[in-house]
């Protein structure tokens, strides 16, 4: 029997590759998000694509029975769908602030309960949460992704030790810096935000930050790489990361003090 798979923010990046990629492996994939126009290339493919948006609650509901009223089955859920609102925290609207934890904690909550129910009936499934390097770190400029992402952490430890029971793993997934379209619209959202405030400074020297990192960014596909072998091994480890700077950051952030840390963080910005 196929296994079936539900990635959300399949319409780009690492959601997309990821699709593509458990396709070939012989997985039944559906791909979900708000642009199915972008998605024409995974139809093409034979992945069953789905207009899903994870803050809409009627939307999760109604992209879950459709799959089970089809196949009968999840038995991957990859919550990949997200983004970055940037901007110092003291500029960003609480209201900006809200859809960012609703969209990257919320409604990866809500479409987990809404699968649950069905891998813990089968007695076995995996629920892979993207989060990012960003959940063990923060940079200055982040701090609502980051509170999102150290939230989706969290939430990630609790939930793998209630549903092991049930024949369920839940897996997280770290990576570092990836081309993505990610990166681009989080830099401009932070200059529309901070861009003409007391932070401007310190947004500009993120912004060039940023920019010099990307050329050494990993392609999305080697993500989508490390979500198969998380979910095809036989014990899973809860944390996996790859991607530019993932090892280095998790080590420091590790051993070293936040006073260290943040020395380390601020060196980059002059």
């Amino acid at each position: 029997m196929k296994k079936v798979a539900l990635i959300t923010g399949a319409s780009a990046g690492m959601g997309k590759e990821t699709a593509k990629l458990l396709a070939q492996n012989g997985y039944i994939v559906y791909g979900a998000a708000r642009r199915v126009a972008q998605m024409q290339d995974l139809k093409n493919q034979g992945i069953n694509v789905l207009s899903m948006d994870v803050s809409d609650d009627e939307s999760m509901r109604n992209g879950v029975e459709e799959i089970i009223k089809v196949e009968g089955r999840i038995d991957v859920l990859v919550n990949n769908a997200g983004f970055g609102s940037y901007g110092a925290v003291e500029d960003v609207s609480i209201d900006d602030a809200k859809y960012q934890i609703e969209v990257n904690v919320f409604g990866l909550a809500r479409l987990t309960q809404l699968v649950l129910p069905y891998m813990r009936q089968q007695r076995s499934g995996k629920i892979v949460n993207v989060t990012s390097i960003g959940g063990k770190m923060a940079t200055p400029m982040g701090g609502w992704y980051h509170a999102s992402k150290f939230a989706v952490e969290g939430l990630s430890d609790s939930l793998r030790l209630e549903v092991k029971p049930f024949g369920v793993d839940v897996i997280l997934i770290e990576p570092g810096g990836v081309k993505t379209e990610w990166q681009g619209i989080s830099m401009d959202n932070m200059l529309k935000v901070s861009g003409n405030t007391a932070y401007k400074d310190m947004a500009d020297k993120a912004l060039t930050v940023g920019r010099n990192g990307q050329k050494n960014y990993a392609e999305p596909s080697l993500i989508a790489e490390l979500i198969l072998k998380a979910i095809t091994v036989k014990n899973p480890k809860a944390r996996y990361a790859a991607g530019y700077m993932s090892g280095i950051i998790l080590f420091m952030k590790k051993y070293l003090s936040d006073g260290m840390f943040d020395k380390i963080i601020m060196s980059q910005m002059k």
